[in-house]
C-alpha cells in the first residue's frame, strides 16, 4: 500500500508539473470508456424504462383529454347547427311577418296535446299579451289554426288538420270558394261538398277566403293533392296538404287586425296599471 501510494503521489506530481502523461491519460480514457458504459447501463436502462412508461401514461392522458375535447366540440357543433336552424326559421318567420299587412305577435310552441285524436298545441302567449279566442295562428309557410282557449300566459291552439276545425278557402286559379275541414290524424285537409263538375285540380293552391270574418283574406292554407270523381255521387273527393309545417314549426305568428291590436294594447295598459296599483297598495 505504501509503494502504490508513493507511485500515485509521484504520478500526480509529474502530471501536475509536466505534460508527459497526457498521452497515457488519453489511452487509459479510451480503454476505460467501455467499462464506464457497462457500469452505467443498468442506471440508464431504468431511466429509459421510466421514460417509456411515463410517455405512455402522458400519451394516455393526452388521448383522454383529446377525446373529451372532441366530444365537447361535437356537442358545440350540434348546438350551433340547432341554433343556425332556429335562426333560419326565425328569419323565414320574420320574412313572412313583413309580407303581412296585419300586426303580428311572435309566439313559441311549448306543448303538444298527447291525445292523437286531438290536434292541439300550447303557445307561450296569453291574455297578458292580448291573445284572444278565435285568433288566427300562422307559421312561415301558412295558416296553422286558431286559438280556442286562453289563460294569462299561455293559450291552446286548434290546428287546421283537426277534424273539428274548418276554414273557408278559395282556389287561387279558379276563384272557387270551398270549406276545408281537418281530416284528423292523417294531417290532411278535406274539401267538403265539392261539386263533381267543379273546376279544381291537383296542385291548386288554397288560401283563406275571409268569409265568416274569422281568418283574414289571402293566407296560404294548403295545396290540393287528390281529386277523385265518382259518377254515382254528386260530390268529388278532394284532399289537400296544409301549407304550414304543423308538426315541425316551433315559432309562430299570432295575427291582429288594427282594431284588435288597439284592444290588446288597451288591455295590456289596464293590466299593467292594475298590477302597479296593487304593488303600490302593498
Amino acid at each position: 500500500m505504501l509503494v502504490f501510494s508513493s507511485m500515485a503521489l509521484g504520478l500526480l506530481a509529474v502530471d501536475h508539473l509536466s505534460d508527459a502523461l497526457d498521452g497515457v491519460r488519453s489511452t487509459l480514457t479510451v480503454l476505460v470508456t467501455p467499462i464506464v458504459y457497462v457500469a452505467d447501463y443498468p442506471s440508464r436502462s431504468v431511466e429509459g424504462a421510466q421514460e417509456i412508461f411515463a410517455s405512455r401514461s402522458d400519451m394516455r392522458e393526452q388521448l383522454v383529454r383529446q377525446e373529451q375535447e372532441v366530444l365537447l366540440l361535437r356537442a358545440k357543433t350540434e348546438k350551433m347547427a340547432a341554433l343556425t336552424a332556429e335562426n333560419n326559421r326565425l328569419r323565414s318567420l320574420l320574412g313572412s311577418a313583413a309580407k303581412l299587412q296585419d300586426n303580428v305577435l311572435v309566439a313559441e310552441l311549448i306543448g303538444v296535446d298527447p291525445d292523437p285524436e286531438r290536434l292541439q298545441v300550447i303557445i307561450d302567449k296569453g291574455t297578458e299579451a292580448g291573445v284572444f279566442v278565435g285568433q288566427p295562428l300562422l307559421d312561415a309557410e301558412g295558416l296553422m289554426g286558431q286559438v280556442i282557449e286562453t289563460s294569462l300566459f299561455t293559450s291552446r291552439v286548434l290546428l287546421i288538420s283537426d277534424d273539428l276545425h274548418s276554414v273557408p278557402v278559395q282556389v287561387i286559379r279558379s276563384n272557387l270558394r270551398l270549406i276545408a275541414q281537418g281530416a284528423g290524424a292523417s294531417g290532411l285537409l278535406e274539401l267538403v261538398h265539392v261539386p263533381d263538375t267543379a273546376d279544381i285540380r291537383v296542385g291548386d293552391a288554397l288560401v283563406s277566403s275571409g268569409l265568416g270574418n274569422r281568418f283574414p283574406v289571402g293566407y296560404p292554407v294548403g295545396t290540393v293533392n287528390r281529386v277523385e270523381h265518382d259518377p254515382g255521387k254528386p260530390f268529388a273527393l278532394v284532399t289537400a296538404v296544409p301549407s304550414a309545417s304543423l308538426a315541425k314549426s316551433r315559432h309562430v305568428l299570432l295575427v291582429f287586425t288594427e282594431e284588435q291590436m288597439g284592444r290588446a294594447n288597451a288591455g295590456q295598459g289596464a293590466g299593467q296599471a292594475e298590477a302597479a296599483g296593487g304593488a303600490h297598495a302593498q
